[in-house]
């Protein structure tokens, strides 16, 4: 039964694309693919896909995003894949009135190189910020910068004592928080926001002038991988500090929604998150979303494995081929168990959740 689900997850960019692309062919519908300006990592042609089951006019939309962070496409790839599969899933939606858009690889760039960021080293759900206005100054990166980022890799002893002396003071929440809450002043650190918006963020407005102003009510699913127990979905609330717009996601999705606004959440008070771009781009639709945060190794894995990747592509001349090439495989492993129980899993919450959307969307 679990290794049913294979055949919707891929070993490259390259792959989960083709498998996307043949899943919308079989499935009889359409692809609509916005080209990125860069080759991918053995040199591929990079694309935003866009695959629509439902009416133009529909008056309600369930979104399914893949692959904001890069290499964590993987995984809602196969989901996608796998919902394109689903012919009574996508029969209920439509004789509920709810079309669906499949939103695959919103950052191909770094899902092709197996990074986290995009083509300018943003991390896309901090870049959704007003550019115009003065950005947000993260104090709590300012301090640890430089032992985020080492200038040597592994760490030496002192920095390593560093960070631990930090954790031992500060917790490993306030290092989660300065580390990964979205930072604009260091343009080759981690978690960094930008100073415009990416590629990917006005592709993503572009589809969403599309295909969401026309609807009444917008639900959206973005899956994520790297916080959490392995294979346990947390739904974190994906929408700004709204008391009535969290009771109606936790309605739709259950009591065990999550939020950033009051700790319940593994996930550290961020900004700039993408669901900016809904509330921006479709304000005449009710907006209900969650991010599906799929675990995978522990999060001091993940970090060491984010801190290596950055690294190296601050210190390029640094490291040998082996070197390079452990880092990029260690940064796919820590965001994608590839391992038929770990996608049943992944398939089975995400279908759950697919449902309850539509659902949702369907009751008003």
């Amino acid at each position: 039964m679990t290794a049913a689900h294979d055949p919707h997850f891929a070993q490259t960019y390259a792959d989960a694309r083709a498998k996307f692309l043949a899943a919308a062919a079989a499935a009889g519908l359409a692809v609509q693919s916005h080209p990125h300006p860069l080759p991918g990592h053995d040199g591929e042609a990079l694309a935003m896909d866009i695959v629509r089951d439902g009416p133009a006019d529909a008056p309600a939309l369930l979104v399914l995003s893949s692959g904001c962070h890069g290499v964590e496409g993987f995984c809602g790839s196969g989901v996608q894949s796998a919902v394109l599969a689903d012919t009574a899933l996508r029969r209920t939606a439509r004789d509920a009135g709810v079309a669906i858009l499949l939103v695959h690889a919103l950052n191909p760039w770094g899902f092709s190189h197996w990074r986290r960021v995009t083509e300018d080293n943003v991390d896309l759900n901090r870049n959704f910020q007003d550019f115009g206005r003065p950005l947000p100054r993260n104090t709590g990166y300012d301090e640890i910068a430089h032992l985020v980022l080492p200038e040597d890799w592994p760490p030496s002893p002192a920095v390593q004592q560093a960070v631990a002396d930090y954790l031992a003071s500060r917790g490993p929440r306030a290092w989660q928080t300065a580390v990964s809450g979205g930072q604009y002043h260091h343009p080759d650190g981690v978690f960094f926001g930008g100073r415009s918006a990416t590629w990917s963020q006005r592709t993503l407005r572009a589809v969403l002038r599309e295909h969401g102003q026309r609807c009444r009510r917008l639900g959206w699913i973005d899956i994520h991988t790297g916080l959490g127990p392995n294979g346990v979905g947390e739904r974190i609330f994906a929408g700004p500090d709204d008391a009535a717009m969290l009771a109606r996601v936790r309605a739709w999705w259950g009591e065990q929604v999550t939020s950033i606004y009051d700790g319940s959440s593994t996930s550290a008070l961020l900004s700039g998150l993408l669901f900016n771009a809904a509330l921006q781009e479709c304000a005449q639709a009710e907006y209900s979303g969650i991010a599906l945060e799929y675990g995978t190794e522990p999060m001091v894995e993940v970090t060491e494995a984010l801190r290596a990747d950055h690294w190296l592509a601050r210190h390029p001349d640094k490291a040998d081929a082996a070197m390079r090439a452990a880092i990029r495989r260690r940064m796919r492993d820590v965001f994608y168990t590839d391992t038929p129980a770990w996608k049943a899993q992944i398939v089975e919450q995400a279908l759950n959740a697919m449902q309850q959307g539509i659902a949702g969307l369907a009751a008003g």
